[in-house]
């Protein structure tokens, strides 16, 4: 028995742009990481980049349900003691709110250098504007 290995074609990669306007945030991120990893192809294999760049517009207006914009909490530690930083989403929303889906993708991604390569192809903009309109993405509703 030998493993067969599909070939990836990296120019048949597509593109596309998922507007995150009213979307939840964990069901988008899930979204967006299946995309990222090609888990939507029927040539996905766990150990290579099959996936697509994915392009999300309007970061600022995900939504979290519950108590989360409050109650939710970031931590960054800068190695000192007592070096730890605690930010709500709310804070985050307020001055990066592309970082909250960033986030939230890069913690469904594996953890190895496939994952660093995978996020690179993740394009987040706070706003409905975005420089990639010559690639012509094609639009991917957000799963409600």
């Amino acid at each position: 028995m030998k493993t067969h290995l599909p070939k990836i074609d990296l120019n048949q990669r597509k593109w596309h742009v998922i507007d995150a306007n009213g979307a939840v945030l964990g069901r988008l991120a899930v979204q967006v990481a299946n995309v990222l990893r090609g888990r939507h192809k029927p040539v996905y294999t766990p150990h290579l980049d099959a996936g697509d760049f994915v392009v999300v517009i309007n970061a600022a207006k995900v939504v979290v349900t519950g108590k989360k914009e409050t109650d939710k909490k970031f931590m960054t530690y800068s190695g000192w003691k007592g070096g730890e930083k605690y930010t709500s989403v709310a804070q985050v929303r307020a001055k990066h709110p592309e970082k909250l889906i960033t986030h939230a993708v890069r913690g469904m991604v594996p953890k190895n250098r496939l994952g660093r390569v995978l996020m690179t192809k993740l394009k987040v903009y706070a706003g409905d504007q975005h420089p990639h309109s010559a690639q012509m993405p094609q639009s991917l509703a957000p799963a409600q």
